[in-house]
């Protein structure tokens, strides 16, 4: 048996990624290793971690593509459930993420809106599905 366990994002700098991710959404840190290269935040049953570009480097020898504002986002996103999803949506923009949607209601009455992090990662922020 597998289980997901986590998604670490390569950012610039992982205390202020976690920084982001704790004004914007409310999670709460886990750790962040005292050379600042790794981090973890507390998100429920599978961890969003954070690498620096370095430690990133020293695992994939052939590279990477980092995420950076400029470029259009990579064809994935990491999906945040709540009931306020106007409320979580300006209270990212304010805290420093770019706006991709404003929040939409779906056909299927899913309330869905997207935004980019301060290093250009894709979320969604959306309503509980039924």
């Amino acid at each position: 048996m597998v289980k997901f366990g986590y998604t670490i994002l390569y950012v610039k700098d992982v205390t202020k990624s976690i920084e982001f991710y704790e004004k914007a959404f409310g999670f709460t840190r886990k750790f962040i290793s005292p050379d600042n290269d790794y981090g973890e935040l507390a998100t429920g049953d599978t961890t969003i971690s954070f690498a620096s570009h370095t430690l990133a480097a020293s695992n994939l020898k052939d590279g990477f593509v980092p995420s950076e504002l400029k470029n259009k986002p990579f064809a994935i996103e990491l999906g945040f459930i709540t009931e306020d999803v106007a409320g979580i949506f300006d209270l990212a923009i304010q805290q420093g993420a770019t706006k991709i949607a404003e929040p939409k209601q779906k056909p299927w009455g899913q309330t869905v809106a997207y935004v980019r992090d301060i290093e250009g990662f894709l979320i969604e922020i959306c309503t509980p599905m039924g």
